[in-house]
């Protein structure tokens, strides 16, 4: 007799926390939102193929935060992210975007410090033990030196936008692990660089979780959609826009990265509003 109204329960909790989220993603809510988007290429846009809100950055209509903007009509929009960025840039150049009157910000951003740009060219240009080398280079900065950039770097968005959800998206990987058929690097080398992006990807979720900042996985989003996957929601390598090589299509901002923000933004405000109640 006490597990229908057990059920019952379960159910009410559970309907209960999906309105607070749909709550916290409504029209009604984004009104009243001053939302500033940060970070580094895979924020601005870069591979979208379109950069009409800023060249020298790459900022696109087509990037995940440009495309919530467009849907929710947010109170005011600043988009600062930029192509290249490392927590530095961030800290010079982007934060002033932040103030007190910021409720939800979102930022991409450790793959440069990383080395991801050099780390790539030497897997595509170079051997099987170049590319394992500079991988491990890349991680060992990941792991020893990224973690008081980022620290850093995310108090200083706290301080501030101290009233901000702050909402910070990873890196997917880049290949398919069943890419026996692929043609390009080898499998080895695939192999390697998605350990590096759970790597990198693991250093931020843990400096997200000790600012306190929602954290906003992208990897099982893009599974099925790496590439060699056939179904690719990013650029291999681009003789033409070389830029683009590596990063998200407008596809992978549209299908990719903006669900896992709009959910992000929307669990960020939830858990806002549990601790205020």
């Amino acid at each position: 007799m006490k597990f229908p109204r057990l059920v019952a329960s379960t159910a009410c909790a559970v309907s209960l926390a999906a309105a607070a989220v749909t709550a916290a993603t409504s029209p009604a809510y984004a009104s009243s939102t001053n939302y500033v988007a940060l970070g580094d290429s895979y924020s601005s846009g870069t591979g979208t193929g379109s950069y009409d809100l800023d060249s020298g950055c790459q900022r696109s209509s087509k990037a995940y935060a440009a495309l919530w903007a467009s849907s929710h009509a947010p109170a005011s929009f600043k988009f600062v992210a930029c192509s290249g960025a490392k927590t530095g840039d961030v800290l010079n150049n982007q934060v002033s975007a932040l103030s007190s009157s910021t409720t939800l910000a979102s930022i991409t951003i450790g793959g440069n410090d990383a080395g991801f740009s050099s780390t790539m060219q030497t897997c595509v240009l170079g051997s099987d033990q170049d590319c394992l080398n500079a991988v491990a280079t890349a991680e060992s900065y990941a792991k020893n030196t990224l973690p008081g950039s980022l620290n850093n770097l995310f108090s200083t968005m706290r301080n501030r936008a101290p009233s901000a959800r702050f909402v910070v998206l990873d890196y997917p990987h880049l290949y398919i692990t069943n890419d026996t058929f692929c043609v390009g690097l080898s499998h080895t080398k695939h192999v390697a660089l998605n350990q590096a992006a759970d790597v990198l990807d693991g250093v931020i979720s843990t400096a997200a979780s000790n600012a306190q900042f929602t954290f906003a996985d992208v990897r099982s989003t893009f599974s099925g959609h790496e590439l060699c996957s056939g179904d690719d929601w990013l650029h291999s390598v681009n003789i033409s826009d070389i830029g683009s090589s590596y990063h998200p299509t407008a596809t992978g901002h549209a299908s990719g990265y903006l669900p896992v923000f709009t959910s992000g933004a929307g669990a960020a405000v939830a858990r806002s509003h549990a601790k205020d109640s």
